[in-house]
């Protein structure tokens, strides 16, 4: 459409355009899109990790994170989340901006991650390490301690807390260690207790960083039978692994990286299919 007035008409009556409004507009992350990373670019000194990456994740899915050593994964893990600031580009949830949110107000929109090496509060319990993870609590006070109402409030969530933690373990299948210190844990036992905690935040989706490293095959099996269980629920998954048997077999999307870029996306039969792929990857296994 021309955006010349028509003949006779004064430009000054023409309707004036919100340039605030379309620039909104146009910012918005489309609907069943919940996460949109554009143009992301994260130097450090004279190292470029992040060259210009552009993708983004479907809600209720479990969408793989892959790439040789080097690629920029585990920064864009750290961008995402708040650890590292971008050089430039866009990362938005649902819509919102995310650049300048510290970790924890990410946390608080709705999107957690874990890392590649587990970090509970060792010389806490199970128990008292999911206690701590949920949003909002009311906690303890001088004023509330001789407050009756006030101290039945926190009791009340005390005990739906106590009860909604209990219910993750037995999900999880780690109920039995409850009681045990998280520092005596297993590595896998460990995985799984850092998921669990970042469930009990009640999030709307959780970067999933190398959560099988480590990990025996029982507990591994245990952890992506989890996963799934929680995509039916209505979860959303990134997920960066190494094992690329684990993505070809687990996730309906995935996005390659290579020198800080996105090479290439698609699901497990284009992935492994594409020439560029298997060049970066310099012939390592892709699944076939």
């Amino acid at each position: 459409m021309s955006d010349v007035a028509p003949e006779g008409t004064d430009p000054d009556e023409l309707p004036e355009t919100d340039d605030s409004e379309t620039e909104k507009a146009a910012q918005q992350t489309p609907p069943g899109l919940p996460l949109r990373v554009e143009d992301v670019e994260k130097r450090f000194g004279g190292v470029t990790a992040l060259d210009g990456a552009t993708f983004s994740v479907e809600e209720g899915s479990i969408t793989g994170l892959i790439g040789p050593n080097g690629a920029g994964k585990s920064t864009m893990f750290d961008c995402i989340t708040g650890v590292h600031t971008p050089d430039a580009g866009s990362i938005r949830f649902h819509g919102e901006e995310l650049i300048g949110k510290e970790p924890y107000q990410i946390a608080q929109d709705g999107l957690v991650r874990t890392f590649q090496i587990a970090r509970e509060l060792e010389e806490m319990t199970v128990l008292e390490n999911l206690m701590l993870a949920p949003k909002g609590q009311i906690g303890e006070s001088a004023w509330r301690s001789v407050a009756p109402v006030a101290r039945r409030g926190v009791v009340k969530q005390e005990e739906q807390i106590r009860e909604d933690v209990w219910e993750t373990l037995e999900f999880f299948e780690i109920d039995h260690l409850a009681g045990e210190y998280a520092g005596n844990l297993s590595g896998g036992q460990r995985k799984l207790l850092e998921m669990a905690r970042a469930l009990m935040t009640d999030p709307e989706m959780v970067l999933l960083d190398e959560p099988l490293a480590g990990v025996n095959p029982t507990l591994e099996e245990k952890l992506l039978d989890r996963v799934h269980d929680l995509r039916e629920q209505g979860y959303t998954f990134l997920f960066v692994e190494h094992d690329m048997e684990v993505i070809m077999e687990n996730c309906e999307h995935i996005i390659v990286m290579h020198q800080g870029k996105v090479l290439a996306e698609g699901d497990a039969d284009e992935i492994s299919e594409n020439e560029q792929v298997i060049e970066a990857y310099l012939g390592e296994d892709l699944g076939e």
